[in-house]
């Protein structure tokens, strides 16, 4: 059983909004990059939101039918996250799903400020309190949260324990167990408890999966989240959205959802009949459909290459000469 958010992001059709890499815990399986971690940054997916309107137009790009406001901790810029689903909302309708994450059980108060602006909030108890789950103030936050009419859900990596969060199932929404994955910011962490990849291709921790059978096997609102999904179904569905959306007529949009085009430093007269469609000409270069560069290779004489990358001028992904 799956909550709407998680649903619209097996489509690839959630929006990633990080609020702020600023937190006040120091959880060591936390996986965000020294590019995020502890600075005070506004990323929606990978673009660094520099004013409002990137926001709005990073999730037209993609068609996106709802967003995932995260961090860091999100709420330590609660006005920020109020502000931003509030654009949101307005621009794209009460039907645009969000949900936020949060490591804190946030007072009456501050849940009240979201009501009607997020739908789901993810709430990620630390490990140390599982022992007493329902001893904490997240329980209150919990019940507050849903007589704000917002689903309650807790969300929390593949860890040993799980199964001390059983007594909690009967009083959220949903429970998602993230597979736990290594990054360059938790491997140090990882290492002291004697923790390894799986292997040379997947940033899951071998045995995650086995800490959370229990948990798993107590009620379908549990969900296991893998590794392997958010790089090799979510992140591609979430690609192909932004390409359909963004691509220049000459690129090609691959089963991953990166583009393919070709770039020509020219030496000499390229042809002067060559199609818009099939190029777009810079000062210092031109780009264009690679397979002009690769069946026609004499008529487009200088330094050739064929690039794949992010679409919308994200990452590069490869770059081969021709």
């Amino acid at each position: 059983m799956l909550s709407k958010g998680c649903r619209q992001c097996h489509k690839g059709a959630k929006m990633v909004l990080f609020i702020t890499g600023m937190c006040e815990k120091d959880c060591w399986y936390c996986p965000i990059s020294y590019e995020r971690k502890n600075k005070d940054r506004t990323f929606a997916n990978d673009r660094l939101v520099e004013k409002p309107e990137d926001v709005l137009e990073e999730a037209r790009n993609m068609n996106a039918l709802g967003t995932g406001i995260t961090g860091g901790e999100a709420l330590l810029e609660t006005e920020r996250v109020i502000f931003y689903a509030g654009m949101l909302k307005a621009e794209f309708g009460d039907e645009h799903h969000i949900h936020l994450y949060t490591g804190m059980a946030p007072s009456k108060e501050r849940l009240t400020r979201l009501k009607g602006l997020v739908d789901e909030i993810r709430f990620h108890p630390p490990q140390e309190l599982w022992d007493n789950i329902l001893g904490t103030d997240y329980i209150r936050a919990i019940n507050d949260a849903k007589e704000l009419g917002m689903e309650a859900t807790i969300e929390v990596p593949s860890l040993p324990g799980l199964e001390k969060l059983i007594p909690v199932l009967p009083l959220i929404d949903y429970l998602n167990i993230n597979e736990l994955e290594w990054s360059e910011t938790n491997a140090a962490a990882m290492r002291e408890r004697e923790l390894s990849l799986e292997d040379d291709y997947h940033n899951a921790v071998p045995g995650a999966k086995e800490w959370a059978g229990e948990l798993l096997a107590a009620d379908d609102k549990v969900h296991w989240c893998s590794s392997t999904f958010k790089d090799s179904v979510q992140l591609r569905e979430r690609l192909k959205r932004i390409a359909e959306n963004t691509a220049r007529p000459f690129e090609e949009i691959t089963e991953d959802g990166t583009v393919v085009y070709g770039v020509l430093i020219p030496s000499g007269p390229v042809p002067e009949d060559l199609e818009e469609e099939l190029c777009e000409i810079f000062d210092d270069r031109i780009e264009l459909a690679w397979w002009l560069l690769t069946e026609y290779p004499d008529d487009f004489p200088g330094d050739k290459k064929i690039i794949e990358r992010y679409p919308n001028n994200g990452m590069i992904v490869e770059v081969t000469p021709v």
